[in-house]
């Protein structure tokens, strides 16, 4: 999806990757991270939120839950980390990085609902009445005030599978009541998701019926006298695309693809975030006239389609193709077609969401001025890798 992009913003992170790969500090199915890339992607970001007086969450599940590289993001100036599930708070949380806003796009299970209070969590995000008055008894118990928000829907909206959720926003004054009885909340914001989505016919991001229900949503709040400080939209947070929420009053946004540059809108290579990652394998065999990589990193949203090979005896890369790929099997290998020499490297660059891979996450520092170093190493989940 983004293997021309890269060519094009990005050739130093080839080189390096494949540098590293030859001598062999870098395995098969490795993301590799070009953590200056990341750093220079998240203050353009931030330069352009700024300047719309928009403040920015960090996502981090798309790098792989990375504390390390969510910590030199903070450092930047970004309002703190938004956890999508309860498994990201507990690895930031154990790193000892502060959660902004937890459940969305997952809930807080129940028995860990006391401890996010606890460790003040800056938002929490309601799907339910029930979830709220879980979190009304912990912020009692605790003695905070905890700041809530709530995920809305209209009946027209787009939901992803597995995560529908929200109250209907023909119901919304009817449950601000009842959250407004609550002791030891404070309605502070509302939220859906996606608000944003890539357009390919008219080759654009554009807002979805979901922003539109979410504005509705607000306005029907403010008519009833109750002023909203957040109002969040993530989904294709880009420097191209946050002035566009801001015209629409939306006050957070949540990056996470732009750091690293894989947007969808840059497939050309052609946005202000460059592309900073890509993904690594090795011809382990071939068969019946193709060659099969090592997999682990395929991601069936990810639109992979070329392939750079290196052979042993070159570093002039060759044009590959990637085969459709049986997405209800597991990924032990990807096809290419056509025969590539055994042991070749592999590059791809697509969309991927790493903390859903087996892949190991390589970052690697110095490559712009020719001196790639890796700083680190973890799994997909945020766990340290030994060398």
């Amino acid at each position: 999806m983004f293997i021309h992009a890269l060519k094009r913003q990005n050739p130093a992170l080839i080189t390096a990757a494949v540098s590293l790969w030859q001598k062999g500090k870098i395995a098969p199915d490795s993301w590799v991270i070009d953590v200056d890339q990341v750093m220079e992607n998240g203050k353009r970001l931030l330069d352009v939120a700024r300047q719309h007086g928009m403040s920015l969450y960090l996502m981090t599940k798309q790098i792989g839950r990375n504390p390390w590289l969510a910590d030199k993001l903070l450092q930047l100036g970004y309002e703190g980390i938004v956890v999508v599930d309860y498994k990201e708070g507990r690895v930031m949380r154990r790193a000892g990085l502060p959660v902004a806003h937890q459940g969305h796009l997952v809930q807080i299970p129940s028995r860990q609902v006391s401890e996010a209070v606890a460790q003040g969590t800056d938002v929490i995000t309601l799907f339910s009445l029930e979830k709220a008055r879980e979190v009304s008894a912990a912020a009692l118990k605790t003695g905070r005030e905890q700041s809530v928000m709530l995920k809305v829907y209209g009946k027209d909206d787009f939901l992803y599978p597995g995560q529908e959720s929200g109250f209907p926003v023909t119901y919304l004054n009817e449950v601000v009541s009842e959250i407004r009885r609550l002791p030891g909340l404070r309605l502070s914001g509302l939220t859906h998701f996606p608000c944003l989505l890539w357009d390919e016919k008219s080759a654009e991001t554009i807002p979805t019926p979901n922003l539109h229900t979410l504005v509705e949503a607000r306005c029907q709040l403010e008519a009833a006298g109750i002023e909203i400080e957040q109002l969040n939209a993530p989904s294709a947070s880009s420097c191209a695309s946050l002035p566009l929420l801001a015209k629409y009053g939306v006050t957070h946004a949540e990056p996470g693809h732009a750091l690293t540059g894989t947007v969808p809108s840059n497939q050309k290579g052609d946005q202000p975030e460059r592309i900073a990652m890509l993904w690594l394998s090795e011809i382990s065999h071939n068969f019946r006239g193709d060659s099969y990589c090592y997999g682990g990193g395929y991601y069936r949203r990810g639109h992979a389609q070329n392939a750079l090979i290196f052979t042993p005896d070159s570093n002039t890369p060759i044009d590959a193709k990637l085969k459709p790929v049986d997405a209800s099997s597991i990924d032990y290998y990807l096809p290419l077609a056509g025969e590539f020499p055994v042991s070749s490297v592999v590059v791809f660059c697509f969309r991927t969401q790493i903390f859903v891979t087996r892949s190991d996450v390589v970052l690697v520092s110095g490559i712009q001025r020719g001196a790639a170093e890796i700083v680190a190493r973890y799994d997909s989940l945020g766990n340290v890798l030994e060398d």
